[in-house]
């Protein structure tokens, strides 16, 4: 049961993941093909594509934390696996539930971003995007690596428990 709501929520966290890291990169390259084709061809430039490109690359940044986690391709030290190897299996999981305690707090922390974002009704500069969206990733971000680790874990104790059966 559990197992299937994991894989329920890992194919809407995946569609998820991968059509809006798709759809946000086009929209900034485009805005910056097009700033760059005005900038020098006839000596004009648009403010709001480069803020667009920033706010691109930060959601895109915290969108793909969840894909790392998903893909097992967080940066880690593995030297310490590669001496002792008896060790792997602890020290992932040690990584994941670190990873999980990071979560905790970017949703902790975001939410409380995103309550002074909403009391203080920032907006961006140039394109005047309330910040309260822009600031509504983070615990977005810490809520989809907490899936994410959740089913990492599962899928590590479930292939554990298939090797202890093997032998």
């Amino acid at each position: 049961m559990f197992g299937k709501l994991l894989n329920f929520l890992d194919k809407i966290m995946t569609f998820f993941e991968e059509w809006t890291l798709f759809i946000s990169v086009m929209v900034a390259l485009v805005a910056l093909f097009v700033n760059v084709v005005l900038r020098y061809g006839f000596n004009y430039s648009l403010a709001w594509s480069e803020e667009l490109v920033r706010e691109v690359i930060i959601y895109t940044t915290f969108i793909g934390c969840s894909a790392a986690v998903k893909n097992r391709s967080m940066i880690k030290i593995d030297a310490s696996v590669q001496l002792l190897p008896r060790f792997k299996m602890p020290l992932t999981y040690f990584s994941n539930f670190a990873t999980m305690i990071f979560a905790g707090m970017m949703i902790y922390y975001g939410w409380l971003m995103v309550m002074l974002q909403y009391r203080t009704h920032q907006k961006t500069i140039i394109m005047e995007i309330p910040l309260v969206i822009l600031y509504l990733i983070l615990p977005l971000m810490g809520v989809m690596m907490l899936i994410r680790s959740i089913q990492v874990v599962y899928q590590d104790v479930n292939e554990q428990r298939a090797q202890r059966q093997e032998n």
